[in-house]
């Protein structure tokens, strides 16, 4: 097993991932409705193309952490998780930069397919809002040590992070034909 990176202060923690959490949660809520009225030079949807790559590489990268930690191979497990989590941050800048300039797409298609849509996003969305605390307390425990703590929240934090980064992708997929 790997040397914690850090000491243990529960109460610190809490309050910091509590705090982060809390922020970003409020900033993508309030910043989803704010559309700047800004005359970019390039298409405000590269934003989202963007945040679908960084997705399809978090989620590539949620496997090959899951992978080398079954390997026992733990300092590259660490530094692929670490590599996701940044990953995810420069999603989040992407994601808010899209909404702030490109603002909000309707889903065009209809049937079976805008069904499908609907479901994936209302899946994706309240997950995507809930994951965030479960991720960062998942990489406290093992950065202070707590290995079978870390093992344990990585049950249920590990699946739901993966189908957010997929279906991210995918709602990306199925509403990028009607940007305009």
């Amino acid at each position: 097993m790997l040397q914690p990176t850090f000491k243990k202060n529960d109460q610190k923690a809490k309050v910091l991932i509590y705090t982060v959490s809390a922020i970003v949660f409020a900033a993508v809520v309030v910043l989803n409705r704010i559309q700047l009225k800004v005359e970019l030079p390039f298409n405000p949807h590269v934003f989202a193309t963007v945040s679908a790559i960084i997705n399809s590489l978090v989620a590539v990268l949620l496997v090959a952490g899951l992978v080398s930690v079954k390997q026992k191979k733990f300092e590259l497990h660490k530094k692929i998780m670490m590599a996701a989590i940044v990953l995810s941050v420069l999603f989040l800048v992407s994601y808010i930069a899209h909404h702030l300039f490109a603002g909000e797409t309707s889903f065009g298609g209809s049937g079976t397919l805008k069904t499908i849509y609907y479901i994936i996003l209302f899946t994706h969305i309240p997950l995507a809002g809930i994951v965030l605390p479960f991720i960062l307390f998942t990489a406290y425990r093992a950065l202070i040590g707590e290995y079978d703590a870390h093992k344990k929240l990585t049950r249920i934090t590990w699946p739901v992070w993966f189908y957010v980064a997929v279906t991210g992708v995918l709602v990306y997929l199925m509403i990028s034909p009607f940007y305009t």
